[in-house]
């Protein structure tokens, strides 16, 4: 049997895979950085596939299985990701899929009728918010999950409104680099403006809680359903991984005049949350001059240079630092 790597998959090979996978009822995804093969006098009977520390697109010949090949696969897919600098790495699979992945090291860190999400720490997931540095405190324990693309008045109204209503405020920033402005620097601007607050704690979301733009669609039949899916995954993730070790029971949002996806999570956040012991609490969006303030109006006044038009959008901490792009043209984003 041979073992191909590529990196990434590309002419005859892919298109192998590509037919493999779909007989497989499964979709080759373009965005993978490495593909791996497994063949047998020419004939593909597994391939697997690498997006940085993401495993997925696996799949085993069906008159081949039991022979452990899936595990042959994804010993060359572990290794490669390691040598390549990911040591912590997730895979998303349908949960029917639990125990053979559980099997070669693999561990669930939540589970929909739909997508199983694991990762390869034995409980990763429970270490990371065990690690949030929270005094005990009492009242309230609330929670926001922002972009904050960049940090804006609009969010600084939403932590300051949840802020007066609870004891303990838990401010979540999405870890994932999908966004115009890093992590980094998203988390440094929260942390500078709800610093005033002495009950308001600042975390990343690691890893855990994902957006559309990293969630695989590879094993759905309906792609369609893919925000729908990646939307039930999240909210089991925070319900159950965050907001339960955390005590959350309040978890704040803005108003969502502008993006339609973000109105229906929204709108998802109203169907599922009371169930898991949590009240939504929709907070009215900041208005300036008869307008909700929103981080995409902010991008696009730093694009258009009308720096001064910002100013009375954003906290002090995003203003400075937007002004120092103004001088480093080539640290701005846009």
């Amino acid at each position: 049997m041979e073992t191909i790597v590529m990196a990434p998959a590309a002419g005859r090979k892919k298109a192998d895979v590509i037919r493999f996978l779909d007989r497989l009822s499964l979709s080759f995804d373009p965005k993978v950085q490495v593909t791996v093969l497994l063949e047998e006098d020419g004939e593909l009977l597994a391939t697997g596939s690498r997006d940085k520390n993401l495993l997925k697109c696996i799949g085993v010949s069906p008159e081949r299985r039991g022979e452990g090949l899936a595990a042959a696969v994804m010993t060359v897919l572990v290794q490669d990701a390691i040598a390549a600098g990911f040591s912590h790495l997730f895979l998303f699979t349908t949960p029917s899929n639990q125990e053979l992945f559980s099997g070669l090291g693999f561990y669930p860190i939540a589970v929909t009728g739909d997508v199983l999400l694991m990762e390869n720490q034995k409980n990763g997931v429970r270490d990371f918010v065990a690690s949030f540095a929270v005094p005990d405190t009492k009242g309230i324990t609330g929670a926001i999950v922002a972009n904050a693309n960049p940090f804006t008045n609009g969010h600084l109204y939403l932590v300051e409104t949840a802020a007066s209503q609870c004891g303990t405020l838990h401010l979540f920033i999405l870890s994932e680099e999908q966004s115009t402005f890093p992590f980094e620097v998203r988390m440094e601007l929260a942390q500078k403006t709800a610093a005033r607050f002495p009950n308001v704690f600042v975390h990343p979301t690691g890893e855990y809680l994902i957006s559309s733009a990293t969630f695989p669609n590879y094993f759905l039949k309906d792609k369609s359903r893919t925000a729908e899916v990646n939307c039930a995954l999240d909210l089991e993730v925070f319900c159950k991984c965050f907001a339960k070790p955390l005590h959350i029971t309040r978890r704040y949002v803005g108003e969502e005049p502008f993006c339609p996806v973000t109105a229906r999570y929204n709108q998802a956040l109203r169907e599922t949350l009371p169930g898991n012991g949590i009240e939504l609490i929709t907070i009215p969006r900041r208005e300036e001059n008869g307008l909700a303030v929103s981080a995409s109006q902010v991008r696009r006044l730093l694009a258009e240079g009308k720096l001064e038009e910002i100013r009375p959008l954003v906290p002090e901490p995003t203003f400075s630092y937007l002004a120092s792009l103004k001088n480093s043209p080539e640290r701005n984003p846009l």
